[in-house]
């Protein structure tokens, strides 16, 4: 299983070679390429010892796999900063970086962003959207394909009063309609700032790391980079909408009414927060 999920990670990092082919040129692309190729590696080593193997999982077992999950793609996702050249960071910094983004914590030890290539930037960011999520939740909506359930993965990675309650008939389809709701909601910040003025590399990176509630941007002054008070209301306006459990949003849809988001006392408290 875990083989698995670092397989699926591994496809992540074809969006920033792309980006890095795009912007940057070949020599930025080959950090990429091989961080992929020791992410796959690894995951196929892990994966093809027990591959003939079904076993059904328990709730100890998806914690345990999570957790595994969660440590081996921090140190992999970390490859592709510590085999740039730039930025030239220690390993441990390069982990970091990375754990900071997976877990959109949004703490950097980066600097001189504005003048680093785009496609680590988009990286940094691109951490957040996985992060902001989870990867998890994305391999539960595409195991079963495989022959695998996903219960105790979604159970063991999903924050909050409500991850033991179906919001369909299968976690499949809860786990893709969550990831539906998240999509969509970049979709929509990414359409907001690109109307508002930003380009849109970087409309991209700033839709991932604000749905995400992260904080890494690919400028060092961040939103302030742009002196645009209408992009700043974008990212307050997104970032408490993101805020709010997702499966309200689900429900809120299905019942077709927002009393289902109105009387969660999870969101009564946050608003009362943020308004205090």
């Amino acid at each position: 299983m875990v083989g698995l999920l670092l397989m699926l990670f591994s496809a992540t990092l074809l969006p920033p070679m792309g980006v890095a082919w795009w912007y940057d040129g070949v020599e930025v692309v080959l950090p990429f390429a091989e961080a992929l190729g020791a992410t796959l590696g690894c995951g196929l080593l892990c994966w093809l010892p027990v591959c003939r193997f079904k076993i059904d999982l328990r709730n100890r077992d998806g914690f345990i796999l999570v957790v595994v999950f969660w440590v081996l793609s921090s140190l992999l996702g970390a490859l592709p900063f510590i085999l740039s050249d730039q930025p030239e960071i220690r390993f441990v910094d390069a982990v970091f970086e990375t754990v900071s983004g997976l877990t959109t914590t949004g703490a950097s030890i980066l600097s001189g962003l504005d003048t680093m290539p785009r496609a680590i930037l988009y990286y940094r960011a691109q951490l957040h959207f996985l992060g902001g999520i989870g990867i998890v939740v994305l391999a539960v909506a595409l195991l079963p394909m495989l022959g695998i359930g996903g219960m105790q993965l979604y159970r063991a990675s999903t924050p909050g009063p409500m991850k033991d309650e179906k919001l369909t008939p299968r976690i499949t389809e809860t786990a893709k309609n969550l990831w539906y709701i998240y999509v969509g909601l970049n979709f929509l910040c990414f359409l907001a700032y690109w109307l508002a003025g930003m380009s849109p590399f970087d409309a991209i990176c700033y839709s991932f790391t604000t749905v995400a509630l992260g904080g890494f941007a690919p400028h060092d002054a961040s939103i302030g980079y742009f002196q645009n008070p209408i992009m700043e209301w974008v990212t307050i306006a997104f970032m408490l909408i993101a805020m709010v459990n997702f499966a309200l949003y689900f429900l809120a849809w299905r019942l077709r009414s927002l009393s289902a988001v109105y009387r969660n006392p999870e969101f009564r408290f946050c608003m009362k927060v943020v308004a205090g």
